[in-house]
């Protein structure tokens, strides 16, 4: 049986989401973190000179669609909760059991199960079964439960299960066949589209049904004004929701599938340039917890087709941290809370107990220069595939190394 070696990282900039940022280093023994800061060295310790480089927990992404081990580790990810969507559809204990093992140890995958049965959005899960295989909360995927009395349902459940409610916010029936926001861009390319009141009354109602219920609401991807404005009345009023986001919504608009391109279609759609600002000034106030990659790669047989046509979704996991690191550089959050929007509040979303440098958290560490630049392409990924919106983007910002549990990976 091997251990794992004591480990003294030294000359770190460390940036912790509940210690903020500092100079000092981290020593790991035994898989966990010991001390933070200044300690003594201890004469077993393996050392791991920094360089005055920036040491972080290693990054949560919270809803990623396939399981790409070498883009995870290129892009800092430690830690992964797969989304429900799938083949087989994570709504088995046995595939969620597998799911959760499969990735280990380099990579820990926490399942997010099936909320209904295949997805359908009818009769409930085993929610109970699915948690005790593994699942760190369940979800709608990519879709909405259409059926208020399911959802109630679902909530009171995974109340009483005390896990989160990952929930896609899209009306259905306003948003079915819808491929773009109404707008402009929608308008001057002749795309079917959906009102961005969509997301708003998703939001609403489910919402409204986690007030009654007690339970916990994970927003996925929460994208417009309105949607912001719900989640932070329903906070005033003590409802227990969060919400997330990817950068695509942050730095896109849908002007960026302007010539019908397919890299650019999304779920949700990309919206229009009020509601991106409005997603900025919730990531400065607050109200999104949440950021993560969407990591949803699709090939060229998907991709280089009609836009109506094209698989929504991208390949995020790789351009996750330099893309969020844009919003430091802007003045929107500090490292500390960018790193806490990685990694120590999606882990609480899941209920895991980890994202931060304290002592006693798992080492689940990442070394990165925060200042290298590099130019976003997408064949030079290491993900099954390439496609994103970013392609040829210039950015700042690489992982240089990563340990999961005081090894390194």
């Amino acid at each position: 049986m091997t251990t794992t070696p004591t480990i003294a990282f030294l000359d770190a900039r460390l940036a912790c989401p509940v210690g903020g940022v500092r100079p000092g280093g981290l020593l790991v023994r035994d898989g966990a973190i010991a001390a933070a800061g200044t300690f003594d060295l201890p004469a077993d310790a393996l050392t791991v000179d920094c360089g005055g480089q920036t040491l972080a927990p290693g990054i949560v992404d919270l809803g990623v669609f396939r399981i790409d081990r070498a883009a995870f580790r290129a892009g800092g990810i430690v830690r992964v909760a797969l989304m429900p969507d799938g083949n087989p559809v994570l709504d088995d204990p046995g595939i969620v059991q597998r799911a959760a093992l499969i990735g280990k140890p380099d990579l820990w995958i926490h399942p997010i199960a099936a909320a209904t049965r295949g997805l359908a959005g009818s009769d409930m899960a085993e929610m109970a079964i699915c948690a005790s295989a593994g699942a760190r909360a369940v979800g709608t995927g990519r879709g909405w439960i259409a059926d208020s009395g399911v959802m109630h349902r679902v909530l009171a459940y995974a109340r009483d299960l005390d896990i989160a409610v990952v929930s896609h916010a899209e009306d259905g029936a306003l948003a079915a066949g819808a491929v773009t926001t109404d707008g402009e861009t929608a308008t001057r390319l002749g795309l079917a589209s959906a009102p961005a009141v969509a997301e708003a009354l998703a939001v609403a109602r489910d919402l409204m049904l986690a007030e009654e219920t007690g339970a916990r609401l994970h927003i996925r991807q929460a994208t417009t004004a309105a949607a912001f404005d719900l989640i932070r009345a329903g906070r005033r009023r003590g409802v227990r929701v969060t919400c997330g986001i990817t950068p695509a919504h942050l730095h896109l608009s849908d002007i960026a599938m302007s010539d019908f391109r397919t890299y650019a279609h999304l779920s949700p759609p990309l919206r229009g340039e009020s509601d991106r600002q409005a997603a900025l000034a919730a990531v400065r106030d607050g109200t999104i917890d949440v950021l993560s990659s969407g990591h949803d790669p699709h090939g060229a047989e998907e991709k280089r087709l009609p836009f109506a046509d094209s698989a929504a979704g991208m390949a995020g996991a790789e351009t996750l941290l330099p893309l969020g690191l844009m919003l430091v550089r802007d003045g929107l959050v500090p490292l500390d809370r960018l790193m806490a929007m990685l990694s120590a509040n999606p882990a609480r979303v899941l209920g895991l107990d980890t994202g931060t440098l304290e002592v006693g958290k798992p080492a689940d560490v990442m070394l990165f220069d925060p200042d290298t630049p590099w130019q976003i392409d997408g064949t030079a990924f290491a993900a099954s595939a390439g496609n994103t919106p970013f392609d040829g983007l210039p950015v700042q910002g690489r992982v240089l190394r990563l340990w999961k549990a005081g090894r390194e990976i």
